[in-house]
């Protein structure tokens, strides 16, 4: 044996050696530990330690042409150079601060890696998944017969509930025909991105997007509905679905789902709902009214990875009648399974786009297990509160414009004391000051054609107190700029 293929034997047995595997463990953990531990208390610790492209890039390619290294010190370089979601600063983007239940179920799952598309390669993660959606359905309202799964994200989701609404409404059957008629769907012009691009790759083209406008509350138009429906059959289009926000993307707006599942109703459409974020107010007594007449949605997208406190990405897709859920695909993988439309639930590839898929279940499930029932409900109560909390501190505050009442956790409000010709400009450079400091983490984003700063309140942690240090923090960089 020569000595380099005895170093590569050696390697590959390093790599399953399970008292190296418990040793770097036990080291991950108490590593991890002490970050959360460090950035809940804000022990001088930033959100962010920014450095910008390129030097990150750097920075990992020298790394990665440094001799092998022990894993420990390679998790601790990558966590100085991350974000830090559960410090009380971290006021981005929509994504949830992870319960610490979640991540050890996650590190169970990348062990095991057991792909869930056939039942014996997931039978627990397959079974479990069911427990997970058939409560998911119960907190929408759902039926007894309703259904659904768990996938890679509300885009992935999204896409596949329209191409369930085309598999269910289409004149002709498109997913053996191809197009016969110009399909479209109706949608609120605040509608996330993805939906316009799920209609985009199922041939829709731009024609196919009804996009119908908002009020001053930023909710879709219901007076415009019908119009928008009747100009898209006059000009020769077949919509087959109207879609409903719970809540917009950069406002956190609720559309009136009642009107939508009334227009739905009476002119054959599928109802779909895009709770990707504000669709978690299902497990709340006290906010579960922005949803009232979800429950007769045919579709509805939940993200657990942004208000159900589990690590990206993990997401429910539920169905009304769960059998549509074995309608949208019909190819035949005989190799798997026998009869592709048959309700084999236990076989997730029959539903999904993913065939091997992580045991995503299993995180939501030991948050579940671990916490409650309820601390969905109570994680969506804090969040929502706090943000009225954040608005009111800004609607007091002289140098600062709120742009509307927060629905949800998503407050938008910028700095106005500079001539109107420079707000924009002066908030970008506001917001990068923030980001470049690293002590607090906010986005932007554009309202009505003015740039306003973001904050979504992810973090249960995040407080009057926090608050009150962020719009100090806004007002001082602010003036610093105008001298």
């Amino acid at each position: 044996m020569t000595d380099a293929s005895l170093t590569t034997k050696n390697n590959l047995a390093s790599a399953y050696d399970t008292e190296s595997f418990r040793r770097w463990g036990h080291e991950l953990i108490d590593l991890l530990a002490d970050q959360v531990a460090a950035v809940q208390g804000q022990a001088d610790q930033p959100v962010l330690a920014y450095l910008d492209p390129e030097q990150a890039y750097a920075f990992w390619r020298a790394d990665f042409a440094e001799a092998t290294t022990s894993p420990t010190a390679l998790f601790q370089r990558i966590l100085t150079q991350s974000i830090q979601l559960h410090h009380p600063h971290y006021l981005g983007h929509q994504v949830s601060v992870p319960a610490l239940v979640s991540g050890l179920a996650g590190l169970v799952s990348d062990v095991l890696s057991n792909g869930t598309g056939v039942y014996e390669m997931g039978m627990a993660s397959n079974a479990i998944e069911r427990v997970v959606t058939e409560f998911t359905a119960q907190q929408i309202g759902y039926p007894e017969e309703a259904g659904g799964f768990l996938t890679s994200g509300g885009t992935l989701a999204n896409l596949t509930a329209l191409l369930a609404a085309r598999q269910a409404k289409a004149p002709t059957p498109v997913w053996e025909t191809g197009h016969a008629q110009r399909l479209a769907i109706l949608v609120s012009e605040e509608a996330h991105y993805c939906v316009d691009r799920a209609a985009r790759i199922l041939g829709m083209g731009a024609q196919g997007i009804l996009k119908v406008p908002v009020d001053e509350q930023f909710r879709i138009q219901i007076d415009d509905l019908e119009a928008t429906y009747q100009r898209a059959r006059a000009a020769g289009l077949v919509p087959i679905a109207v879609v409903g926000c719970a809540g917009a993307t950069a406002t956190g707006s609720y559309d009136d789902l009642e009107a939508l599942a009334e227009l739905a109703q009476r002119h054959q459409l599928w109802f779909h709902v895009d709770g990707a974020h504000g669709g978690a107010v299902v497990f709340s007594e006290k906010y579960r009214h922005l949803v009232r007449g979800i429950a007769r949605a045919d579709s509805v997208v939940i993200d657990y990875h942004k208000m159900g406190m589990t690590p990206a990405l993990n997401t429910a897709l539920l169905f009304r009648d769960g059998a549509d859920a074995y309608r949208t695909f019909a190819q035949r993988a005989q190799y798997l399974w026998e009869a592709q439309q048959s309700p084999e639930w236990y076989h997730s590839g029959k539903k999904t786009f993913e065939c091997t898929k992580l045991m995503l279940s299993i995180k939501v499930y030991a948050i579940l297990r671990t916490h409650g029932k309820d601390v969905f409900g109570k994680n969506v109560d804090r969040l929502y509160d706090q943000a009225k909390v954040l608005a009111q501190l800004i609607h007091q505050h002289p140098d600062l414009e709120l742009a509307l009442s927060p629905a949800a956790n998503i407050v938008n409000f910028r700095y106005v004391s500079c001539p109107a010709e420079v707000r924009d400009e002066r908030n970008a450079r506001i917001r990068q000051a923030l980001v470049e400091a690293g002590d607090f983490y906010v986005v932007q984003t554009l309202i009505r054609g003015q740039r306003y700063l973001r904050c979504t309140v992810m973090n249960p942690l995040s407080d009057e107190r926090v608050f009150a240090q962020l719009l100090a923090r806004v007002v001082a960089v602010g003036k610093s700029l105008a001298q």
